[in-house]
């Protein structure tokens, strides 16, 4: 069988799927284009700031936006929130005060936050007395209720964490209605406190958010999902007005908090980006899914499962040796637009344990609603491929992908 006929069969097989997520990219699509229209955005809302920015109109009415998308009180979008884990610092910084304690119930956060929660001397939240406290998955990789109630009668929390993604875990990431019982259990269980969810990946996959379903704060990356490819850096906070003002008084001071922040370059790209992101994340994962299927032909060991939708844009994918992972790392960088010349190699990346390699011949640097690819270069050896505009180019990626690999 060519590569071609490989991909025309995955493509058969996957045609129920696209077709449920080309239905909640256009529902989505219709909830973004009503805020736009609820909230009257005009072309002065594109307008460059400078200064304090005191009265950005832009940059109030862009966070406006983001709290009716995302089912929130208020939101704030800022392009001084460098990534996603810029983001979920300064909001864990911002709501939680020495003494407090979080319970994360979704198992060890993502690489970059463990010197954020338990660094040494480096300013972390271990250093201004914050305990984080770690609750492991069950066997089945999901979250463990009883641990979770045992948790919450044994011990007085200001924070229960959890993460939507899989970071770099080899299992699913948690779907809107499992974070949504998450959410119910917890205050069934008698917590009153602020339920954050770090978001990255997951926006525009599904119909509802995590505030739609009981969270009071979420964050994430605008080089990611909400962005649509277009935004060229930033990061948002939305949910409970109370918990995003607190965000605010660390993002700025707590002087000033949301009075102030300007952009010298404009809020187009913002605009235009949320706006084009449901169908950005909808050929996204549409690309994910024809790799999984592909590869799982192939005898790759692939997650998600590829019997539903993904929960997010993530897809690991599992290989025998370092040698493997690295070729498919390359591979990915072979078919970017941008620095497809490159030959890739594993490095030292500010914020992880081990060696890291990260195909990322986007436009905007690093960003993984474009199509990429990135790994940790330990066991299991584990490649986790993400983003793609266009669907066009996830197939075009992977026939060459396939062409490697088989060769």
């Amino acid at each position: 069988m060519t590569i071609e006929e490989q991909i025309a069969r995955a493509e058969a097989a996957l045609v129920p799927y696209f077709r449920a997520i080309d239905e909640t990219a256009f529902r989505n699509q219709e909830k973004v284009l009503n805020a736009f229209r609820s909230e009257q955005i005009a072309l002065r809302h594109f307008m460059p700031s400078t200064g304090y920015g005191y009265g950005d109109e832009g940059r109030e009415a862009l966070g406006r936006v983001y709290a009716h998308v995302f089912g929130a009180e208020r939101a704030v979008v800022s392009p001084a929130l460098l990534s996603g884990t810029h983001a979920l610092t300064v909001a864990l910084f911002g709501v939680l005060r020495p003494g407090d304690a979080v319970l994360c119930i979704t198992g060890t956060p993502y690489d970059t936050l463990r010197k954020v929660i338990w660094g040494e001397n480096n300013g972390s939240l271990a250093d201004f007395g914050i305990s984080f406290d770690v609750l492991s998955l069950d066997v089945a990789g999901k979250i463990d209720g009883a641990a979770v109630s045992a948790a919450l009668r044994g011990k007085k929390y200001r924070m229960v964490y959890l993460q939507r993604s899989r970071g770099y875990e080899l299992r699913d990431s948690f779907t809107i209605a499992e974070l949504g019982a998450a959410c119910d259990l917890v205050r069934a269980n008698g917590f009153s406190g602020c339920i954050f969810v770090d978001n990255c990946y997951g926006e525009f996959v599904e119909l509802q958010e995590p505030c739609d379903v009981g969270a009071d704060l979420i964050a994430g990356s605008l080089i990611k999902n909400p962005g649509g490819g277009l935004a060229p850096t930033g990061g948002y906070f939305a949910g409970r007005a109370a918990y995003v003002s607190m965000c605010e008084n660390r993002l700025t001071a707590p002087s000033v908090g949301g009075e102030i922040g300007s952009y010298a370059y404009g809020y187009q790209l913002y605009y235009q980006g949320l706006f084009l992101a449901p169908h950005v994340v909808a050929q996204s994962l549409k690309g994910s899914m024809l790799i999984g299927k592909c590869m799982e032909a192939l005898g790759y060991e692939n997650y998600p499962k590829l019997d539903r939708v993904p929960p997010d844009i993530t897809r690991a994918v599992r290989f025998d040796n370092e040698r493997r992972l690295t070729a498919f790392i390359q591979s990915v960088q072979d078919v970017s637009p941008v620095d497809s010349f490159v030959t890739l190699e594993a490095w030292d990346m500010p914020g992880y344990d081990c060696k890291v390699i990260m195909a990322a011949g986007t436009f905007n640097a690093g960003a993984s609603i474009e199509l990429s690819a990135d790994a940790p270069i330990r066991a299991p050896y584990v490649a986790y491929f993400q983003g793609g505009l266009t669907y066009e180019h996830c197939r075009l990626a992977v026939r060459e992908i396939l062409s490697k690999l088989c060769s």
